[in-house]
């Protein structure tokens, strides 16, 4: 099975891949050193200009968190729900190496790599 970079490189090759804001917190959260907040997103990755959490999504992402709990899914994080609510709901398909997308998949109509 290919590891997830090999699909990330995948879909780079091809223009496919962009990150927004909540990925970007989670990609600079795991940086070493701490990434300065005047620091631009790395130019390897095509940025989405955007805010991915409106009230929207937000309301979304509560429902979506209650009707995975009422099949018995428990996602671990609340950052989890909202990406994966966002994408489902634009219609985006994910690159993850988090469990709890997969879970999420069948039940929110996520669309996973």
């Amino acid at each position: 099975m290919p590891r997830v970079v090999d699909k990330v490189d995948q879909c780079f090759e091809r223009d496919l891949v962009g990150i927004g804001d909540l990925v970007y917190c989670e990609i600079m959260r795991a940086s070493a050193p701490p990434v300065s907040a005047t620091r631009s997103p790395p130019s390897c990755y095509r940025c989405r200009n955007s805010t991915w959490v409106g009230f929207n999504i937000a309301e979304q992402s509560a429902a979506n968190y209650r009707l995975l709990r009422s099949k018995g899914v428990t996602v671990r994080k609340t950052i989890d729900v909202l990406i994966g609510t966002f994408c489902a709901e634009n219609g985006h398909r994910i690159v993850h190496s988090d469990s709890d997308f997969d879970l999420m998949a069948e039940h929110i109509g996520l669309d996973v790599l």
